[in-house]
């Protein structure tokens, strides 16, 4: 059974490195959240280690650079392993072919540029669906509209026999107090249809190696005891925690802020039912992050 605290530093002493979700926990799409970025000042203070491990589609270099913008400070973070990166060496490894169906919006493009650690990349090119080898998915066109939309063009693509190469396994997200549609939700539709979706971020396990190679390049290598994972999405945060045998902590007034009925903190019975429903048995949880 879960246990419900009420500050990280209650037991962030239990821990050497930290892998930390970043929307709905760090920030809301729109602004940092400051009770998380304190926390995690607070933690890294002690000499704790925070890897940012996110579902994001692009490479480490551009959330930073978004993180800067939202106002989460470079010194609440040692390192950040992303969905993006990892679905970006598989692609130029070759994983859905060389000629591409891109799938995401105009901000997603950068998932295209060179990776420096790759040795003799395959040439990757953008091409219409009609001549394509496999498809590479950051998101949905417009992350409103019900990805069911897509069904004409992943029947045509099933029946082709390409790959979907999903760099971003999140179903939805918040972006304030507007959901949006991910990658991940037409991953499952396109699985759902007979097609073949590869995933790369959590809570599948190659994210998490990047993860761990991200903290052993820190020279900070860190036994599965010594980790806390920390998130709000329990199908990809506490799922992959739970895959890798890590503790974790669950942010319950991010995505299940309505299932668990948090407000400051979730009620205890609600989050019972919801943690049961799911499955799901996280280490910890709590409101926010703080």
């Amino acid at each position: 059974m879960t246990q419900i605290i009420q500050t990280l530093s209650e037991i962030s002493h239990r821990y050497d490195a930290m892998f930390v979700d970043l929307w709905g926990c760090v920030h809301n799409g729109v602004a940092a959240i400051p009770s998380a970025v304190a926390a995690l000042r607070a933690y890294r203070a002690t000499g704790g280690t925070v890897v940012l491990v996110t579902n994001a589609p692009r490479a480490w270099t551009e959330v930073a650079r978004q993180l800067d913008r939202l106002g989460v400070p470079a010194d609440a973070w040692d390192a950040i392993a992303t969905s993006g990166d990892s679905a970006r060496a598989a692609m130029f490894r070759g994983a859905v072919g060389q000629k591409v169906w891109f799938m995401g919006q105009d901000f997603d493009k950068s998932f295209f540029e060179p990776m420096k650690l790759i040795d003799d990349p395959v040439p990757i090119t953008q091409v219409a669906l009609e001549q394509a080898e496999g498809i590479v998915c950051c998101g949905p066109f417009d992350p409103h509209a019900d990805p069911a939309v897509n069904r004409p063009e992943f029947l045509f693509a099933k029946q082709k026999g390409l790959k979907l190469l999903c760099a971003n396994p999140d179903i939805v997200v918040d972006r304030g107090e507007t959901r949006e549609w991910c990658a991940g939700a037409l991953a499952a539709l396109y699985t759902e249809m007979g097609g073949e979706s590869l995933y790369f971020g959590k809570p599948h396990p190659p994210i998490y190696d990047l993860a761990r190679r991200r903290l052993a390049a820190l020279d900070k290598p860190t036994e599965n005891a010594g980790i806390l994972a920390i998130g709000d999405g329990i199908a990809t945060d506490i799922a992959g925690a739970m895959g890798e045998d890590i503790d974790s902590l669950f942010i319950s007034g991010g995505l299940a802020r309505a299932e668990t009925r948090t407000d400051d903190q979730p009620d205890p019975k609600a989050l019972a039912a919801f943690l049961a429903r799911e499955q799901a048995n996280p280490t910890f949880t709590i409101g926010t992050l703080r």
